[in-house]
């Protein structure tokens, strides 16, 4: 038996030690962190993770289906690594696992597909397929037999929650706190991919900060589908467990990955700007500026209430970074409507819009909606919206030209430069001329200095 954050596995380590794993994720912060746990389950049962140019034994995809265009990069991942790892046991999970299990498992070389209920469990379902993998290729003499199994339940099944608090090769660590949503926007796939709400304990998260902590974290990323809907499970609030946070000692900095505009409150606003530890970066899904998409969408607030949050924010923590989700092409987007979007956005005092074009997901309401916006017009609106992006995010690193700021760096390569991010997320570069690998995980106080090279972050000059 083995215990891993207090759930139990009945396996056979046996099968593990002296074993390579390969992994790879595609999606979200999510998907990252739960990928790095799986990671250190498996280190601590003997796995190591391949090396450039070895072959492993094992594959593990964490795989995303936002878009049609992740799907289809999902099979080229899980091909190449099919083909680079000959013989490896291949498992296969995430939401596109979840919502296409049986097309995935057919795919030459997969062993083992998990949807979202299972991935909870992913250590005894591989330990058992692999062993039986082994058992039948010691029978048959075949070395690239697949299992080719899936296991998923339906949507309203999905009741499980696997924890992670994992900083993988980052500096941050990452604090799934929930998983789930109960949104069902027209033109989203998620609640069907990873089930409704749902979230463990306040004290259970609480003890996996205390532990990251012990392990020389300084900062976490509350990551989660839909965080702010953090207590469905429980009983408890988000404000209960954000202030439950600030208080482990020890973790310095707290970021919030994302929240829905009408799940933002004042009082969280008001709490972030006094509090010890919570930054001063928000990231707020907007999709669109329009009050006639946001309806077609069935989002959960209307343009104004998303404006007075944004003037919320700026007016407690004037420097805090807002970084926007904005869809591009969405079903009903006119013209007119997307020229709402774009103008509304100009208005905003934001740092950054992550634009994306909309994609069509096969059982969706949205596929109702039926004026549909062409693809060079989804271009050309995305290229007029990453401009708008660029030209607000260069403002918002200008105004902070010559200013001193704390800075949490990152491991750098030997002789290249440090990276790091400011409070306020504003990404800073120490050239390697004063780079020291002490400084890596440290908190440093910097003057903020021109724009480096290629525009990417502020050179910085220890202070």
């Amino acid at each position: 038996m083995v215990i891993y954050e207090n759930r139990y596995f009945m396996i056979d380590t046996s099968i593990f030690q002296g074993k390579k794993a390969s992994y790879y994720t595609l999606g979200c912060k999510l998907n990252f962190s739960e990928t790095s746990t799986f990671g250190r389950m498996l280190h601590d049962l003997g796995v190591r993770t391949t090396q450039k140019g070895e072959v492993a034994d094992l594959c593990i995809i964490n795989t995303c289906s936002v878009t049609d265009v992740a799907d289809h990069k999902c099979r080229q991942i899980i091909n190449r690594l099919v083909r680079n790892n000959p013989g490896a046991f291949v498992v296969v999970t995430g939401c596109y696992a979840q919502l296409e299990p049986e097309r995935i498992s057919k795919i030459k070389g997969v062993d083992l597909v998990l949807g979202s209920n299972e991935k909870a469990s992913l250590m005894q379902f591989l330990s058992d397929a692999w062993i039986d993998k082994e058992s039948k290729k010691a029978e048959s003499g075949d070395d690239n037999n697949s299992l080719h199994r899936y296991y998923t339940v339906k949507t309203k099944d999905i009741k499980s929650f696997a924890p992670s608090c994992s900083r993988g090769n980052r500096t941050r660590y990452f604090l799934k706190v929930q998983d789930g949503c109960d949104y069902f926007c027209t033109y989203c796939t998620i609640p069907y991919a990873r089930g409704f709400s749902r979230n463990p304990s306040i004290q259970s998260l609480v003890a996996q900060a205390e532990q990251a902590y012990a392990e020389g974290g300084k900062e976490i990323v509350l990551t989660g589908v839909n965080i702010g809907d953090f207590g469905k499970t429980t009983g408890e609030k988000f404000i209960d467990l954000v202030k439950a946070l600030d208080a482990v000692e020890g973790i310095e900095r707290y970021r919030i990955s994302s929240l829905e505009p009408d799940l933002l409150s004042d009082e969280l606003i008001d709490y972030c700007a006094c509090s010890r530890a919570f930054m001063p970066h928000f990231h707020i899904p907007l999709q669109s500026g329009s009050d006639t998409v946001l309806k077609l969408m069935h989002r959960h607030y209307d343009s104004q209430l998303f404006a007075d949050k944004i003037r919320k924010i700026k007016q407690v923590m004037p420097d805090a970074f807002i970084g926007v989700d904005v869809m591009v092409g969405c079903r009903g987007e006119t013209p007119e409507c997307f020229e709402e979007t774009y103008r509304f956005l100009e208005s905003l005092d934001v740092t950054q819009l992550h634009v994306f074009p909309y994609s069509e997901r096969p059982g969706t309401s949205a596929l109702k909606i039926p004026y549909v916006v062409d693809e060079k017009s989804k271009k050309e609106r995305c290229k007029r919206l990453i401009e708008l992006s660029d030209a607000k995010t260069k403002a918002f690193y200008e105004q902070h030209i010559s200013k001193e700021m704390e800075v949490l760096f990152e491991k750098a390569s030997r002789g290249k430069a440090m990276h790091g991010f400011t409070a306020n997320y504003i990404r800073v570069e120490l050239p390697a001329s004063a780079a020291k690998e002490e400084y890596d995980n440290q908190i440093m106080r910097v003057k903020l200095e021109a724009f480096n090279h290629d525009g990417t972050a502020l050179k910085a000059e220890l202070v």
